[in-house]
């Protein structure tokens, strides 16, 4: 709520007809009745006091104003005491003077809806009131001096917060009509108050103990006395009144003469005053045009030069935009050319895979194998990786357990605390053998783990992911800059986006229906080695996890183990030893990475640049010394493998080990998908990042809630038939 307000200002019509109310009244031969109601006045002029004051007048109406005080700073309330009628009502008091008694003839008084909280003591004064409307006010009790009131007829008390009336009302004997609102009433009861004045009279003047009697018997001196006084005055003062308004008159014209000539001259004076303000304002507005044109020069010249600098970024803008859809072409392009590749090459597998079973059909598992098999290893691997948190469930029983008998035992000897120590560690042992035997019983369980496992080992299935998130981060990065073009308003290669994004789309449920393909081909091949097995062949999934663990080449493990132990440690850290096996096939030290470029790396199958600039970073900051052992790659060996193909980011290892070819994944030239799916918020609650593909139109612009009940992408408004969750794994 503001502090201050704006003082509100009267309307020019309100300003005409106070003007015209107050030179009417002045007139010779008007009437005793001021009227200056409706004129929006915030406070009664002192004119009109002093019109009151001196014409005499009997009726002075100010209703319907914003009056917040009955007499304004400079009057006096006795200007007013020929007053017979005060209309008041619809204004802004909160308060009446304390010297509204000094009214003596004052016979009306209304101040219906005001905001008035208390009267005066001096109210009482006004003897010859008849009528007082206090409809609509704020008045919680009324003074004691109302009883005073000689001549009260009439008392409007309604729409107040009245509860109480005094009792010295009661002495207002003249009182025929009170009004009041009888719900809220207490003194008097609301059942006295409803019955009418007349009990409400004997109920107040049976409490003050005085007798009652009815207002007709006090109406008649007033009312004689207010005609005997008016037909006295008329008589004595007939003459003197006519003789005192003509000389009234004779003054005010004499008066209005001297008033006009002078008038004259003034009007001569302001007119020189005008013409002399006529040339001196001529000359400032030629000054200010002046200034006006020189300053419209220099604007012009400014928004000129700020709208070339605009186009200029806004052609480096557009060239961005070009440079980013040139790369994003290529590599679509890339992609598709690899995704060929990857049909031919899926083909070769699968004809290998083939081989691989007739091999496995034709040869058996030999006597030898079975007894080379560790079990218990095995059986402990299979262990912790499907009942771990049983396991350690119950280890931490046996603790609790033994943690209890040590407290409870504490006062017993040493001997027999290392006895239950000793029996706590069998339990332990016995509850793990227990385990391990159960796997090594339960076929169901070796199954699972095999098939697990047979499936994080298979290299088809690792490439699919691959390149389901590659195109993911195209997808991606295609929608962002989609979003982008249409901020910056440029439509111009709008389709070729259309175009690159449907074939990644087209290329996305290829890769997803290859990718359900062979899990189904793993898993009849699961099915087959399971018809293949013998019954009576014990453990047969416990040498198939086995082998399966050890697919890895013997002469390549045997490579990897000379490879530099600083070496190794920092591609564990780097989260890339699956590029161990490239290091160490092509015999890569400390020294001869100190010799490479990123190109070289690139050739080897490094395809991440991180790891490149890390490996080079390392080989700079390693001695010049060779260490022992340590050889650089062979020529010959160079020259025998010219551009080996990138390896993917996984090693290929196969359940059974068969040759096979290395796949060649797209380098990746988007971000991954998480970081592309924190730095693409969503279009629709605009918080998290995108994480839904739809398909068939490619766009990655919503979350996962949000996309839940879309029917339609919210960019191109195409009817989506498939939402697919971004593949981080």
């Amino acid at each position: 709520m503001p502090l201050f307000f704006r003082k509100r200002k009267p309307s020019e019509d309100s300003k005409k007809r106070l003007e015209y109310q107050l030179c009417l009244s002045k007139e010779a031969g008007a009437d005793d009745i001021l009227d200056i109601s409706g004129c929006e006045l915030t406070e009664i002029p002192t004119s009109a006091f002093s019109i009151c004051k001196v014409l005499q007048k009997k009726v002075f109406i100010v209703h319907g104003n914003q009056l917040k005080s009955l007499v304004p700073k400079g009057s006096c309330i006795s200007s007013l005491v020929t007053l017979k009628v005060l209309d008041l009502h619809e204004n802004n008091l909160t308060s009446l003077p304390d010297n509204i008694g000094q009214l003596a003839s004052l016979q009306v008084l209304n101040l219906e809806k005001n905001q008035i909280k208390a009267l005066p003591e001096s109210i009482g004064d006004l003897r010859r009131l008849q009528t007082l409307n206090m409809k609509g006010n704020s008045l919680s009790q009324l003074p004691s001096s109302v009883g005073r009131m000689s001549s009260l007829r009439t008392l409007d008390l309604s729409e107040n917060s009245i509860r109480e009336l005094p009792r010295e009302l009661a002495l207002a004997r003249t009182l025929e009509s009170l009004t009041l609102d009888t719900s809220g009433m207490s003194y008097p009861p609301a059942s006295v108050c409803r019955s009418g004045t007349e009990d409400v009279q004997r109920f107040l003047c049976t409490e003050l103990g005085e007798e009652y009697c009815p207002p007709s018997q006090y109406l008649l001196p007033v009312l004689e006395s207010d005609s005997g006084k008016q037909s006295s005055d008329t008589l004595d003062g007939l003459d003197l009144a006519w003789q005192s308004k003509f000389d009234d008159y004779e003054k005010r014209k004499e008066q209005k003469q001297h008033e006009k000539l002078a008038f004259e001259r003034q009007l001569e004076e302001k007119q020189k005053e005008h013409h002399q303000l006529l040339l001196q304002n001529n000359s400032l507005k030629e000054n200010i045009l002046i200034s006006v044109k020189q300053e419209q020069e220099r604007v012009e010249l400014g928004v000129s030069i700020q709208q070339r600098l605009q186009e200029v970024e806004r052609q480096r803008t557009l060239e961005k935009v070009r440079n980013a859809e040139t790369g994003i072409t290529s590599r679509i392009s890339n992609l598709l050319l690899d995704n060929k590749r990857q049909r031919r090459s899926a083909e070769f597998l699968q004809q290998l895979e083939e081989d691989r079973i007739r091999l496995e059909q034709l040869t058996a598992i030999t006597q030898e194998e079975a007894n080379s098999l560790r079990k218990k290893e095995v059986a402990g691997a299979m262990q912790k990786m499907l009942s771990e948190s049983c396991t350690m469930r119950m280890l931490q029983e046996a603790s609790d357990s033994r943690r209890q008998s040590l407290v409870t035992e504490a006062c017993r000897s040493l001997e027999h605390q290392d006895r239950k120590f000793d029996q706590v560690l069998s339990l332990q042992q016995l509850d793990k053998s227990k385990a391990i035997a159960q796997i090594l019983q339960e076929e169901e369980m070796q199954k699972a783990a095999f098939q697990v496992l047979q499936l994080q080992k298979d290299s088809v299935h690792g490439y699919i992911r691959e390149q389901i998130r590659l195109i993911e981060g195209e997808l991606m990065q295609l929608t962002r800059l989609e979003v982008k073009r249409r901020s910056l308003d440029s439509e111009n290669l709008q389709e070729v986006l259309s175009e690159q994004r449907s074939a990644l789309s087209d290329l996305l449920q290829q890769l997803l229906k290859q990718k359900d393909q062979r899990e189904v081909e793993l898993r009849q091949v699961l099915t087959e080695m399971e018809l293949k097995s013998d019954s009576n062949q014990q453990n047969y999934w416990m040498i198939q996890y086995q082998r399966l663990l050890d697919a890895k080449p013997l002469t390549l493990r045997m490579q990897e183990a000379g490879v530099e132990p600083d070496l190794v440690s920092l591609l564990w850290k780097l989260s890339a030893q699956h590029y161990l096996p490239i290091l160490a096939h092509h015999r890569v030290t400390s020294q001869a990475l100190r010799l490479m470029t990123s190109q070289d790396l690139s050739k080897l199958g490094i395809s991440e640049i991180g790891v490149q600039k890390t490996l080079l970073n390392w080989a700079k900051e390693q001695p010049m010394a060779l260490p022992e052992g340590a050889c650089k790659a062979d020529p010959q060996e160079e020259e025998a493998f010219p551009a080996p193909s990138p390896l993917p980011s996984a090693p290929i290892q196969t359940p059974i080990q068969t040759p096979t070819p290395p796949l060649t994944p797209v380098t990746p030239s988007a971000p991954s998908p998480l970081d592309a799916a924190s730095g693409s918020e969503c279009v629709v609650c605009m918080e998290t990042g995108s994480q839904v593909i739809f398909l068939p139109c490619g766009h990655v612009c919503c979350c996962q809630v949000c996309s839940d009940a879309l029917q339609t992408c919210p960019l191109c408004r195409s009817k989506i038939a498939q939402h697919i969750r971004l593949y981080h794994g």
